[in-house]
Formats: structure tokens, sequence, C-alpha cells
């Protein structure tokens, strides 16, 4: 049995509108600077800049304005289907209408991961871990958009987003749960009750369907990508799309193997290696099975890998994290993009060689790929990187079409782009001092 709950807009919507203004009021600003530098100022110059400005609050204000209620899998508790507090697991399904009512977009928020019971408590007591802790309405923008200006070929689909509240992308499942932390690590079955709640809700007779997820969502869109199809009828059109899941195996800058090990105690302290694919944990250590290289070569369903290839989250915590730069040399680096010096953008080169090195090699017809030369992390939720007048683009084709021909089979679509700082049609991103 489902819930949905939730009326009116939370401070956190609000929020959300005010980063959405002050992103417009960043990229209008940026365009207006020089000109209110030059000694000679042109005012045509200087009014289409603002008028820019004014025109991103209005599409802002008009995308973002689908709110969309909380469901609540309350059955799922009875199974041991919850959050790491205990609590049931939780969705947003906005329902499509006209020619898109049977088909349905899954898309699996991100967040990052737990890996041992200090860090996991931690989550426990945010909306990472609980659904206790979630806003019960979100905005919908990006994929997720019921505008057809803005989201062409999914704006009338059944759009979902699944809240992520387990801390192993849905992959752990152990039945023991300790009493002194009421720490449940039983991702794995938040996951199938979220699909089992779909299907009773007319995904069942879904003619297309298509798995999406933004970070650690995007990595769980790969791991579950051949169970989401099993679960689907047989004659059901079924693809997936990773959004900056792509997560690299690479030493950090200082030689150490942080990542490698971090993945590690991810998958242990879950329990996550029964739900990881057999093919590769058969021959490989388990652990090395959360990293996408090592198994989409065995993944059968089309996927579709969009990713920065100077992924902002991989560049600040696999090839520099805290750990390896105690000084901070690379703080201001890692802010903005810009600020970095030229050893410093070298070894960002470096890292976008080796990002592409294990990608490259998981080719195949069926596969679609959108590598842009972006300080980015998740393109496909936000409206400005979807599909937007500015909106990144690659081959002159934005994300929204290159990820709409590939699912519909209009055209295949496998394009990576020049190195930094080719693309002039990047957003990237610009971080806060922390």
């Amino acid at each position: 049995m489902s819930e949905r709950v939730g009326l009116g807009v939370t401070f956190n919507d609000r929020f959300f509108f005010s980063i959405a203004y002050l992103k417009c009021a960043y990229f209008a600003f940026r365009s207006i600077s020089p000109v209110l530098t030059s000694i000679g100022m042109h005012r045509m110059v200087y009014a289409r800049s603002w008028r820019k400005l004014i025109i991103c609050i209005l599409i802002t204000l008009k995308v973002n304005g689908l709110y969309v209620q909380i469901t609540y899998i309350k059955s799922s508790v009875a199974k041991g289907a919850v959050c790491l507090d205990g609590s049931p697991p939780a969705y947003h399904l906005d329902k499509g209408f006209g020619s898109g009512i049977n088909n349905w977009l899954v898309h699996i928020e991100g967040g990052g991961w737990c890996t041992n019971v200090t860090t996991c408590l931690f989550r426990k007591n945010t909306h990472l871990g609980s659904s206790k802790k979630m806003v019960t309405e979100i905005a919908f923008s990006g994929i997720l958009s019921n505008n057809k200006q803005f989201n062409p070929d999914f704006y009338n689909w059944n759009r979902i987003k699944v809240r992520y509240c387990d801390g192993a992308s849905f992959t752990g499942d152990l039945e023991k749960v300790d009493p002194v932390t009421n720490l449940h690590y039983r991702g794995a079955r938040i996951w199938l009750a979220v699909i089992e709640d779909l299907l009773k809700k007319g995904m069942k007779n879904a003619e297309y369907a298509l798995l999406s997820g933004c970070s650690a969502g995007g990595l769980a869109s790969i791991l579950h990508c051949d169970s989401f199809h099993a679960l689907l009828s047989i004659g059901t059109k079924v693809k997936c799309l990773a959004d900056a899941g792509y997560f690299v195996n690479l030493k950090e800058i200082s030689g150490r193997e942080h990542i490698k090990s971090y993945f590690n105690d991810v998958v242990t302290t879950h329990g996550s290696v029964k739900n990881l694919p057999t093919y590769c944990t058969s021959t490989m250590k388990p652990s090395m099975c959360f990293f996408p290289q090592y198994i989409v070569h065995g993944i059968r369903t089309p996927l579709f890998l969009l990713n920065a290839a100077y992924d902002s989250w991989q560049i600040r915590n696999i090839l520099v994290p805290g750990v390896a730069d105690p000084h901070g040399y690379w703080l201001s680096c890692k802010l903005d993009i810009k600020n970095c010096s030229s050893i410093q953008l070298q070894t960002m080169q470096g890292f976008r060689m080796e990002f592409l090195s294990a990608l490259l090699g998981q080719r195949s017809s069926s596969r679609g790929m959108f590598i842009n030369s972006c300080y980015a992390h998740c393109q496909s939720e936000m409206q400005e990187t979807w599909l937007q007048d500015d909106s990144p683009v690659l081959d002159n084709t934005p994300i929204a079409k290159a990820v709409g021909d590939w699912y519909y089979d209009r055209r295949s679509f496998q394009k990576i782009d020049c190195p930094y700082p080719c693309d002039k049609s990047c957003h990237n991103h610009v971080f806060g001092h922390n």
C-alpha cells in the first residue's frame, strides 16, 4: 500500500528557487562583466545581457513550477525494505498523459555513499538515510519536466524520482540489524519494493521504459539496468541512462588507491556482494564490481553514458580527495576550474585520459555516449544543462536531443568532446568554500 502526502511549498523548495535565480544571475553577470570593465561600454550589449537574465528567471519560474508529492511505500517495512533508519522507502510520481500514458521514466536520486557505522549513523539522520527527513514535495525539471518545450521526448511519460536512502546505490542486503545503532542495510530490498509498487500502478503495461539516475543514482542505473529490464514485460522497450555514474578506478595524486579502498568499505559494510553482477564477482574482487568499467561490458540492455570528462565530483573526491591535499594546494582549483594552474590542469588532463581509457573499451552499437569536457557533475536534472538555449552541446546537439534520438532509435550518438577549455557551451560548476 502506498501513501501520498505533502501540501504547500516547503522552505527547501523556496531555497531551490533562490539557487536557480542566483545561477541565472551568475551566468548573466559572466557575460556582463567584460562589458562593464571596458572603457566604451556598449549599451546594447549591456541591455541584451540583462534581458538574458530576465528571460532565464522567467524560464526558471515556468520550468520548475511543477512540484510532485512524495509517496511512501509503507507496506515494504514488513518485508525489511527500509531506509538506513528503518523508515519506509519513498518516491515521487508525476503521472503520464496523452501519448505517454503507458511510458515510464524511473530516475534514481544521487547522494554519495556511507562506508562504515560512523558515516552511516550520520547519514541516518538526514534525508539520505531516512524518509522522515525528506521534504514532501520536490520540483521536477530537466529530464523530469512535464513541459514539451524543455523535455520533448519524455515530458508526458510517467516520471518517477526514486529517493535515495540506503547509502550503497541500492545494493545492500544484511538481515541482521544492530540493536545499538538500529542501522538497516537494505538497499536491494528497497529497489525491488519500489519497482513492485510501480508495476502495480501500471508500469507492468509499459510500452516504453527508461531507467536513469544521477551520480550514485547513475551508478545504480548501471548496476540495476538488466534487472529493471527483466522485471518488465517482454514486449516493453527498455533502455538505461547513467548520468555522472561512471566512477573510474584510478590513483589519487599522491599515488594511493583511495577510491578502491572506499568502494571496498561500501560493499563490505552493506553486504552488497550478492547483488553485484556474478560475471564480475566470479573473476575479480567483488568490490571492484562497484566500478562501471568492470561491469558494463556484460550489460545486455542498451545503455547511455552521460558524463563530464572532468567530472567535478571525481576530481574532488577521487583524483584529489582531502587526505591527498592536506595543505590545500588544490582547494582553489577544485572550487573553480578557472583557478587551476597549468600544472594542475595538466594533472586534470591526465585524469581525462584515464577516464576515457576506462570508457572506450566498453563501446557497443547499442550504447549511447555524451562525454563533454565540462567541470560538472549531473547534467540531466537541471534544466540549464538538459535543454535550454545555452545548454551544453556536442556536435551542435544538446543532451536532451542526444538522449531522445538514441532512445527512439532516430540516430545513434557516441560523441566525446575535445579537451578543456575548447568547449564554450559548458556550464562549469563553481563551488563555495567549505
